[in-house]
């Protein structure tokens, strides 16, 4: 038998495991409890939100116009032309109707469609000889009949076609300008492509250049004589020889403007 002392032992020892137990258990949780505090990463309000990106700035830089075209350029083509095969529409309302075509020397490196566009653009706008009233104009195809042919040559076959016209254009022994001989507004490739001096110094584009020189010469086609500058500064007319010097006007591509042909004293 197991006598009350054996069994007063007994309760002791089983208490005093019960609170070892109990307390190891607290302690190890109150170890993990501030393991997870010290790892945990720290709490975000709702409120807050990532920094906004910086603002992005737009270049103030304005595009440099393209005043040149870099480029080898032949000096003399075949001789022969390709001719725009494209019926245009009339251009302008009013006056009598004269029709041209257009087409480029074999061998120039230029497209003949892409020229024709240039030139139908260029004497279709109100700007142009069909904005006065007084003429209207149309292009066709090669096979049609017209009034006159708007060129694109090399310099050596521009400077030769001129010549037998009467016009030399020749500057420094090198065929330079452009010219207009009986039913042909010759457009010589080098200026075409590298524009002229006058455009060049006040960085005109050359899609200026060659309004000018379209209209220009076109221009002789239609009965206009070469003009001066009419006040010092101010828009050249077209016909004067911008080419050359706009003699103390500044470049300006066309026939008109506002509501009026812009005219100088005759040269």
């Amino acid at each position: 038998m197991i006598d009350r002392t054996d069994r007063w032992r007994r309760g002791w020892l089983l208490l005093l495991m019960l609170v070892t137990v109990t307390s190891s258990g607290f302690l190890l949780g109150r170890g993990i409890e501030a393991q997870s505090q010290v790892v945990a990463p720290p709490s975000v309000e709702p409120s807050e939100s990532p920094p906004a990106p910086p603002p992005v700035l737009e270049s103030a830089a304005k595009p440099v116009p393209v005043t040149t075209l870099a480029a080898t350029l032949p000096k003399r083509g075949s001789g022969k032309f390709w001719y725009a095969t494209t019926r245009g529409p009339v251009l302008g309302s009013k006056g009598p109707l004269r029709r041209f075509k257009v087409a480029v020397e074999r061998g120039s490196g230029e497209d003949v469609t892409a020229f024709a566009e240039e030139v139908g653009r260029t004497l279709g706008d109100p700007r142009s000889w069909v904005g006065g009233g007084t003429i209207r104009l149309q292009q066709v195809t090669g096979a049609d009949r017209a009034d006159f042919t708007v060129l694109l040559a090399t310099r050596e076959t521009a400077g030769e076609m001129c010549q037998r016209g009467g016009t030399s254009i020749r500057v420094g022994g090198v065929p330079y300008t452009s010219c207009r001989t009986a039913g042909k507004a010759i457009i010589n490739l080098d200026r075409w492509r590298l524009s002229a001096t006058p455009f060049r110094n006040a960085k005109v584009p050359l899609s200026s250049y060659r309004q000018y020189v379209i209209n220009h010469e076109v221009g002789h086609e239609l009965g206009h004589q070469h003009q001066g500058c009419p006040r010092a500064g101010g828009p050249a007319p077209v016909m004067v020889q911008q080419t050359l010097s706009t003699r103390g006007c500044r470049p300006y591509p066309w026939p008109r403007r506002g509501n009026d042909f812009l005219i100088g004293p005759l040269r």
